[in-house]
């Protein structure tokens, strides 16, 4: 499974329970950590756990168990890190405070040149 069937993958089962506004950023010239960022909210602590919980056992399920999953404890947020995809899933207030859809769609920093003397 490439990673851009990983990606289809997680947001299927973030379509299975409901997820809101999903969102898959491509962020392959971007950064060598990951292809895509997916970023969904959910509608409660319970639902955000619920998510998160549905995409690691169908990413298991198709031989991508995840390498970390960081957030669990709060319920506010859960990182999934599936190596080709990291998923952010998140309460709306957490996610409008981070922004990430913005934050990745400025592309990469250019180098500004160095001032003549």
């Amino acid at each position: 499974m490439n990673s851009s069937e990983l990606s289809e993958l997680v947001i299927e089962a973030l379509e299975d329970i409901k997820a809101q506004d999903i969102v898959r950023l491509d962020v392959r010239d971007m950064t060598t950590v990951t292809d895509y960022m997916i970023v969904a909210s959910g509608t409660s602590s319970r639902h955000v756990q619920a998510l998160a919980d549905n995409v690691a056992e169908k990413a298991k399920a198709a031989g991508h168990k995840p390498i970390g999953v960081e957030g669990e404890a709060g319920g506010e947020w859960v990182l999934l890190d599936l190596e080709d995809a990291l998923v952010h899933v998140m309460l709306p207030k957490v996610r409008e405070f981070y922004n990430l859809e913005k934050l990745w769609s400025l592309g990469p920093a250019t180098e500004a040149a160095a001032p003549d003397h």
